[in-house]
């Protein structure tokens, strides 16, 4: 009788912890398997394709650079029919920079085929789900859809292209960079003056001047985020404005970083405050 009651005991214990077993399986896959990917990983994977059609191969080392403060770019291809001798520009720079060129001959005269080429790809690289993010360099509008849709498949999509990009393409992307303010980060060369006549002063001119609809957009936005005394972080600020403009960038007018841009309109009261770590500050601005 003792045995008996023994091992029922046993196979009870047992059943209690197998049961504890399986449920403890059960949500640490639901753990890990529902996690957005950021949580375990703290920079994103993007992908890269750049259509050599449509933007120039000059400042290639600078839109890498820029594009590696977003995410690592783990897939970096570019599209062209490399038998044409416009292309020829871009062979001198794809190995130092490890670029995947990819061939696509164009069908007919007039044609970009090299265009369904890299969406075809994107949406491989897509149901891959080997990125969290995309990163088209292209100054083309027919890149649009294919922004929109993956934006819609949670990835996020970053654009770069010249001024001349058209604004469907820019606003469709979650933020989008010009490449002319991508400038190599040399010394300037050393202008000799001529007797009798001044040096001429080599100056880089912003891509936009200040005006009056970017001083409301910098008011309103602040204004927007603002607590009740009126402040406003600088970074929530800058996150914020980019969501309503994808294209804002403070070096469009002529500045590193958004503080020195929001000084220079004379709008706001700055703040900065301690964090009691080191020398880092937070800056909080208010209207005045």
């Amino acid at each position: 009788m003792l045995y008996a009651c023994f091992v029922a005991t046993l196979l009870y214990d047992c059943k209690n912890c197998c049961r504890f077993i399986l449920q403890f399986t059960i949500l640490l896959y639901t753990y890990i398997y529902t996690k957005p990917m950021d949580t375990f990983r703290k920079e994103l994977r993007l992908a890269v394709l750049i259509d050599a059609d449509n933007v120039s191969y000059t400042h290639v080392k600078e839109m890498l650079e820029e594009i590696a403060k977003s995410g690592t770019p783990t897939i970096k291809r570019i599209y062209a029919d490399w038998t044409k001798p416009n292309a020829n520009g871009w062979k001198n720079v794809l190995l130092d920079n490890a670029i995947t060129p990819i061939q696509q001959y164009s069908y007919t005269s007039g044609k970009n085929s090299s265009d369904s080429a890299l969406i075809i790809d994107a949406m491989d690289i897509l149901y891959a789900e080997k990125v969290e993010g995309f990163c088209i360099v292209s100054s083309d509008s027919d890149f649009t859809r294919l922004a929109m849709r993956l934006r819609e498949a949670g990835m996020k999509v970053i654009g770069i292209g010249e001024k001349k990009t058209p604004t469907p393409f820019i606003t469709a992307c979650d933020k989008f960079i010009y490449i002319e303010i991508l400038k190599p980060d040399v010394a300037p060369p050393v202008v000799k003056s001529v007797k009798g006549k001044e040096a001429p002063k080599v100056e880089n001119k912003p891509l936009t001047g200040l005006d009056d609809q970017l001083t409301k957009l910098l008011t309103k936005s602040a204004s927007d985020l603002a607590d009740d005394t009126g402040w406003t972080f600088l970074g929530d600020l800058g996150n914020f404005i980019v969501k309503k403009r994808t294209d804002f960038d403070p070096r469009n007018y002529g500045f590193p970083k958004l503080l020195p841009l929001i000084k220079s309109t004379e709008r706001f009261e700055i703040d900065e405050r301690e964090t009691g770590k080191g020398n880092t500050r937070h800056i909080y601005i208010r209207v005045k």
